[in-house]
């Protein structure tokens, strides 16, 4: 059985089309959220043509980024919702370097070795044990020095933390002209999230073999966290 479901694989296939548009809405710290994985790779400092690969690229959002400050980067982009590649697909158009993957990367073969593995916003659909299998792949995956970025949205330590951060959200993307439609669906989408606290995944990336382990960025759900390989 996917670790990550078809029923996620569905859920982001139907909103392919029109994905993109509220991100910064939906995100509201879009700005400084993906700016700190940008800032953590540029700091890593990424080596002549480097072999990278995002786990859930969805539309290819992230790897765009990537790509656009670090021009010469092979991307490998792979994901579960094929309507979403297609986008991805769309946005890189035309230019070299860049390859596509549909599949389930919580079973996958990860290939590599690769100098740089990215996710944002897909590993929290896994449940604890699959990511803990998923740090310790990455890790495996990765050459000697090579950087582990995931830019996720992540669980609370408590309940009423959690109900804080969910409020928070609605009024910050209500407040950035989010409709409660938008609000909707999104909030559906969530029923396939499976969450974990960043201390939880701090400690399971040490566990898995990763050092450096840190967290460069947090706003209430929304964190930024990396590893490199000894």
């Amino acid at each position: 059985m996917a670790f990550v479901s078809t029923d996620v694989a569905f859920a982001f296939d139907a909103v392919a089309a029109d994905y993109d548009a509220p991100r910064r809405r939906l995100v509201p710290c879009s700005d400084a959220f993906y700016g700190a994985a940008l800032e953590l790779i540029a700091e890593w400092g990424p080596p002549p043509a480097a072999a990278v690969l995002d786990l859930g690229a969805g539309t290819g959002l992230l790897a765009g980024l990537v790509r656009a400050a670090f021009p010469d980067t092979r991307l490998q982009l792979v994901d579960i919702a094929a309507a979403m590649l297609e986008r991805a697909r769309a946005r890189f158009q035309g230019q070299s370097g860049v390859s596509f993957a549909v599949a389930d990367y919580a079973e996958a073969e990860l290939g590599g070795p690769w100098d740089l593995v990215v996710s944002a916003l897909s590993i929290h659909h896994l449940d604890d044990a699959a990511k803990r299998r998923l740090f310790a792949r990455v890790r495996g995956a990765l050459r000697p020095g090579g950087l582990f970025v995931n830019a996720e949205q992540v669980l609370a330590p408590t309940p009423e933390l959690e109900r804080r951060a969910h409020e928070r959200w609605r009024g910050q993307a209500l407040a950035l002209g989010a409709s409660e439609a938008e609000l909707a669906e999104a909030e559906a989408r969530m029923r396939h999230d499976r969450c974990a606290t960043l201390e939880d995944q701090l400690s399971w990336l040490r566990q898995a073999g990763f050092a450096e382990v840190d967290c460069a960025f947090k706003a209430w759900r929304f964190a930024v966290y990396s590893g490199r390989r000894r």
